[in-house]
């Protein structure tokens, strides 16, 4: 056969197929906007903003409905009650984790975040244990980002209240509580293997929000074979896995059964136990993958979530001087904040939920999938689509519809902590403060983010008094990067010493 005329028989199969599954599936999952065959929806998407054009079709389709990323059906979950009524009163059925191929490629379905299964439910279950045995959200922590937030002074008053690039900085305390549990060390702020490794977390952050990954995670097979940023994320994520092995090996040479420093000897003794085990899930593949999951997820996510926090800060003011006034009050100057004062503190603590809210750093959330048939509001969402052709439908749930509900935070396009406090000036609770998901994949670390970001935050006002060399009312808090996060725009801080 002439290869022309094979290829546009493939080509023909292919639209075919297409065409056929897309019929024969929609009539089992929900409505949403017609796609074309192989590209789907790709052409109604804004790829700089996947949220935005969620948001839209959601005002067209309801809270639930489908759209093609390609050829790939996405059931869309848009809306607290929609998000709650999955990962929360279904939370088994819509535990699994979805397609994110540009991850997949270098974690290979191991570690925490991207795991599935057998496999995922050990390995979470494992993670949550040993780092609570560690002291998350427990003092033993608190008094380690207590020390951490001490050096992050230091180093804000080396800049003499002169305009700097905080990113790093801000970067370095968080990324330190996290080594501390898992390789039981600290680095010092100058370290070039230490700036290294945050460059290449922050780097990976911003490309993997970029419209290009996007486009690889709807058409795989680009990921193999086109040129691109993408290559850069994955040379950045195998520089942190060779590093993460390198601490591994010291730490065989070095353990103690019977003493455990860190996460990586909890999880080396793990193996022991479980050598004669062949289908044990506690492998050395396993625990660099978890490791750096663990490692990447605990620093860039609260270090990103500071940096936006103090642009915002330095864009209002007089938020600012109502949290001091409050730290004054509560805390005064000679002690360091801890997590005791929270509760006497109802605006700072509305402030920085408030931060986590505003940004919406994750705005679509990890992917979920079925691990299931699952029926909901009238529709069955296969775990199994057209033949094996695609396994385990992937779902899409909108945290931004959660956390901007205008009926819960009124005004949610604004930057306002009131949005957290009741009449009287309490701090309010909210259900719909999803910043780190919810339900069976809610993040391990949640309560230690929170933590870091309340104490660091606190013991940065406590000390200095910020300062743009742009006037307030120009500040521009737009994010540089829109798609799987939020990233701020680059700026300079004046940390002026009080």
């Amino acid at each position: 056969m002439d290869p022309a005329v094979a290829l546009v028989f493939c080509l023909s199969c292919l639209l075919l197929l297409s065409l056929w599954s897309q019929s024969s599936g929609r009539g089992r999952l929900p409505s949403g906007p017609t796609p074309l065959p192989i590209i789907g929806n790709i052409l109604q998407l804004d790829v700089k903003d996947i949220s935005k054009s969620l948001t839209n079709f959601s005002q067209v389709y309801g809270p639930v409905f489908t759209v093609y990323f390609g050829p790939k059906p996405i059931v869309v979950l848009h809306g607290y009650e929609a998000v709650k009524e999955a990962l929360i009163d279904h939370g088994e059925e819509f535990s699994g984790r979805g397609s994110f191929p540009v991850s997949e490629k270098v974690n290979k379905g191991l570690g925490i975040l991207f795991s599935n299964g057998k496999r995922w439910k050990e390995i979470r279950r494992f993670s949550l244990m040993t780092l609570r045995n560690f002291g998350m959200g427990k003092r033993s922590i608190e008094d380690h980002i207590q020390d951490e937030a001490r050096c992050l002074v230091k180093e804000l008053r080396k800049t003499n209240a002169s305009p700097c690039d905080p990113t790093f900085i801000l970067g370095c305390a968080p990324c330190n509580v996290i080594c501390s549990v898992v390789f039981h060390k600290r680095f010092d702020y100058k370290d070039q293997k230490f700036l290294n490794l945050m460059e290449q977390f922050n780097e990976n952050l911003r490309l993997l929000s970029s419209p290009w990954i996007q486009v690889c995670n709807n058409f795989p097979a680009l990921i193999d074979y086109l040129p691109g940023s993408h290559n850069k994320v994955l040379k950045n994520f195998t520089y942190v896995k060779s590093y993460v092995l390198e601490r591994i090996k010291e730490h065989q040479e070095s353990l103690d059964v019977n003493n455990s420093r860190d996460f990586i000897d909890c999880f080396l003794i793990k193996m022991e136990q479980e050598k004669h085990n062949q289908q044990s899930e506690f492998t050395i593949e396993n625990l660099i993958a978890t490791v750096t999951d663990v490692f990447g997820a605990g620093t860039e996510t609260t270090s990103t979530t500071l940096r936006f926090g103090l642009l915002l800060l330095l864009k209002y003011p007089e938020v600012t001087a109502k949290v001091q006034e409050e730290i004054e009050c509560v805390v005064g100057r000679n002690q360091s904040p801890c997590m005791q004062d929270r509760s006497h503190m109802p605006y700072t603590d509305a402030v920085v939920h408030e931060i986590q809210r505003y940004i919406d750093l994750i705005p679509t959330n990890l992917p979920h999938a079925v691990t299931c048939d699952v029926k909901n509001r009238n529709y069955l969402i296969p775990k199994v689509y057209l033949f094996c052709y695609f396994q385990g439908t992937t779902i899409i749930t909108s945290l931004t519809s959660v956390l901007h509900n205008d009926k819960e935070f009124p005004n949610p396009e604004m930057f306002d902590p009131g949005h957290f406090l009741d009449k009287s000036g309490n701090f309010k609770k909210s259900d719909y403060f999803m910043t780190f998901s919810t339900g069976k994949r809610m993040c391990v670390g949640d309560g230690l983010a929170h933590m870091e970001l309340f104490l660091l935050l606190t013991t940065i006002l406590q000390n200095f008094n910020l300062k743009s060399q742009v006037d307030p009312k120009d500040i521009d808090i737009t994010p540089t990067a829109n798609a799987f996060g939020r990233v701020p725009p680059l700026y300079q801080l004046c940390s002026i010493p009080v």
